[in-house]
């Protein structure tokens, strides 16, 4: 687990921008069971995660079509939400950063790890963006 005081400014780069933090098993549960489709990002301290995972999720705001719902738990600190969100990510393995669209509580879109490491924020953005134009 990661101090509160470390995760603070890493969790604000996505909640200042709108993205609900889930923090229980219970929150997942309740927003993947909404209706419309739902964007989860799991949030890491990784490198990555700053420089390409966060930057990417909301630069992807910025298109037309949206996500109903913009989510976020937080790896290493959200142990419960984290495996929850997890559960529904399956067959795709667990990773951190990573982002999972979802459609009436089903996936249908998932950007693992390795498709956010060493790639750029507008790349990641671009990924997202189609996404959504697709489902959303």
């Amino acid at each position: 687990m990661y101090p509160a005081e470390l995760v603070k400014p890493m969790r604000e780069d996505l909640t200042k921008v709108g993205f609900e933090e889930l923090q229980t098993a219970e929150a997942v549960e309740a927003a993947l069971a909404k209706e419309g489709t739902t964007l989860v990002v799991v949030n890491s301290v990784c490198g990555c995660a700053a420089a390409n995972a966060r930057p990417g999720a909301r630069l992807s705001l910025e298109n037309k079509k949206r996500p109903d719902n913009i989510t976020t738990v937080f790896a290493g600190v959200d142990k419960d939400a984290v495996n929850a969100a997890r559960v529904h990510m399956v067959p795709f393995p667990p990773s951190s950063p990573c982002m999972a669209l979802f459609k009436d509580g089903e996936l249908v879109h998932m950007l693992e790890r390795h498709h956010i490491e060493g790639r750029p924020a507008e790349l990641i953005a671009e990924n997202l963006m189609d996404a959504y134009n697709t489902h959303c």
